[in-house]
């Protein structure tokens, strides 16, 4: 510090009065003075003394931002309380934008903005003045720092970054639920007035729609929104600085908000009757028919599924649900018969899988509707009485003989009459003939039981006219035994007898067949062949069980008969 100077540095402020108006001050206009004061003293030897005193209480100062006059700003003014106007005292400036931004006149101390500055670009500025000697460029003071702060003007409207917006909110949801929160920035300072003080307000959705102006919570305005009506909805907001009042600056985004789904509608039958047919031919688990009751809700919310509550066809057929189309489909469980019952009424109820709690009340989530089904005449073919028939015939009867017969009618409406045949294929060798009118069977042929006991043949009936549907039946013909053969011996004989047998020995035990029928009580007869009567040598014994056994009656000796027939 040197003794004797003082530095009086003059700084003009521009405020925003100067935005408004236009104009700038002059150099005398809103003037901050700060002083270094001198005061000199007298040493103890007599000399001079000079103490300066620091007083510097300026260290920040102001520029209005966007300014775009005609000349300069006047930033503020350096003045040393030695400089006496001579020119010996040169005022210099150096820091951020010394020389290019901010321009100091060496001779006066005023320093001036020559560009315009942004805050939103840099803030603020730390500049360095000194006041040096001219000639020598020897400082008088200390450098001392000031900083130069850009003042901020409302120039920089609001911005919502993010937007577009999308949301989505549950249709039927209470007023004031909350849908999204829309946020808008604004670059001016907030710390300076309202500049960036922002306000919300809806500009477009009203009434369904209202915003929070401090917060920018968009919450729904109006009950029971449904989406069925209307699904989505092109929603603006604005955000507003400047506290939202007038002059202010404001930015807007779109927030398309789109209403979701919830189980708030039953199922619908378009109509309360529903008519289907069934031919009387159809095998059960065949559709017979379908029906689609509406539900505009949509997923999980719109399943619906079916079910038989009543009617008098409950028990011939059922319902299920196709999976991918969501219909109910009516199908076959047991056969119909046109001529027993030709119609059948169902009633059918719709339901929705999934209810949601908050809507009960609203129900009931169901619907009925009547079906009603009419049996349709198929062209059927005869009937046969009987599943199968048995029938006996002698064996040996002549040609002609009846054998049975058999009756098939058919059983549709028209009841056309009913022609009969034997398949050849099931009695090849045409064994039997049947009556085409009256379906009696009857002989061909001799037939011998002991060749083919059973003759099983199938008799076709079929219509005279319409679509010629046949039938076919199983006929089973048994022929009765007759007795008709002579008994046989099981086997040829041919017995050896050893010389030294003794009379009384058994040597054959024979037994006899036959090929009639036999009942169980039934026996043959055995005695010696007429032929062999006079035969000593051997005995029979019936043994009333079908067999008789052959004995040696007489000493064996060599000089017997080399063969001997017995019986036969």
């Amino acid at each position: 510090m040197r003794q004797g100077l003082g530095l009086q540095v003059l700084l003009t402020c521009l405020g925003v009065a100067l935005c408004s108006h236009g104009s700038l001050p002059s150099e005398h206009a809103h003037r901050r003075r700060l002083s270094l004061h001198g005061h000199r003293e007298r040493g103890k030897e007599g000399q001079v003394l000079h103490r300066s005193k620091r007083g510097w209480v300026w260290n920040q100062f102001f520029v209005i931002e966007e300014y775009t006059g005609p000349d300069p700003v006047l930033v503020g003014r350096l003045h040393s309380d030695v400089d006496s106007g001579d020119g010996n005292i040169k005022y210099i400036l150096s820091g951020e934008g010394a020389g290019t931004i901010f321009v100091i006149d060496d001779k006066t101390g005023n320093i001036h903005a020559t560009k315009t500055l942004d805050r939103e670009e840099q803030a603020q500025y730390t500049l360095t003045a000194q006041a040096v000697a001219r000639d020598t460029n020897k400082p008088l003071e200390p450098p001392s720092e000031f900083i130069v702060k850009v003042q901020d003007i409302n120039d920089n409207p609001p911005e919502f970054l993010h937007g577009p917006y999308y949301a989505r909110v549950p249709e039927m949801s209470n007023v004031g639920t909350s849908v999204m929160q829309v946020t808008a920035t604004d670059a001016d300072d907030p710390t300076y007035g309202n500049s960036a003080r922002l306000v919300y307000s809806i500009l477009q959705g009203q009434p369904y729609f209202s915003v929070e102006p401090q917060t920018g919570i968009i919450r729904t305005a109006l009950p029971n929104m449904d989406r069925e009506a209307r699904q989505e909805y092109d929603v603006v907001i604005q955000a507003k600085d400047m506290g939202g009042h007038m002059g202010g600056l404001s930015g807007t985004t779109e927030v398309k908000i789109t209403l979701t789904d919830v189980n708030d509608n039953p199922p619908k039958f378009p109509q309360s009757v529903y008519a289907m047919s069934v031919a009387e031919d159809k095998v059960v688990g065949e559709e017979v028919g379908r029906l689609k009751a509406k539900d505009p809700d949509l997923g999980e919310n719109g399943l619906v599924t079916y079910r038989l509550i009543e009617g008098d066809g409950m028990g011939v057929f059922e319902i299920t649900t196709d999976s991918e189309t969501r219909e109910g489909v009516i199908k076959l469980k047991k056969l119909v018969d046109f001529e027993t019952k030709r119609a059948y009424s169902l009633k059918v109820e719709a339901s929705n899988v999934h209810v949601d709690p908050r809507f009960i009340a609203w129900g009931p989530y169901k619907d009925t509707a009547t079906v009603k089904i009419m049996v349709e005449d198929a062209d059927e073919p005869p009937a046969f009485t009987a599943p199968a028939y048995s029938f006996e015939v002698e064996e040996n009867a002549p040609d002609g003989t009846v054998v049975g017969r058999v009756h098939a009618k058919d059983t549709d409406v028209a009841n056309s009459p009913v022609r009969y045949m034997i398949p050849r294929y099931t009695d090849i060798e045409q064994f039997f003939s049947i009556g085409p009118e009256d379906g009696v069977i009857r002989t061909t042929r001799l037939l011998d039981r002991e060749a083919l006991p059973w003759h099983n043949i199938s008799v076709s009936a079929t219509e005279i006219g319409g679509h010629h549907q046949d039938a076919k039946v199983r006929v089973n013909i048994k022929v009765k035994d007759m007795n008709d053969n002579a008994p046989e011996f099981a086997t040829k004989y041919e017995v050896f007898v050893c010389e030294n047998a003794s009379p009384g020995k058994l040597i054959q035990t024979v037994s006899a067949v036959d090929k009639d029928e036999m009942t169980q009580r039934q026996l043959f007869r055995f005695s010696i062949a007429l032929e062999a009567a006079n035969n000593q040598n051997f005995s029979l014994k019936d043994n009333r069980d079908n067999t008789a056994g052959i004995y040696v009656t007489g000493k064996v000796s060599a000089e017997w008969p080399r063969t001997s027939t017995c019986c036969r």
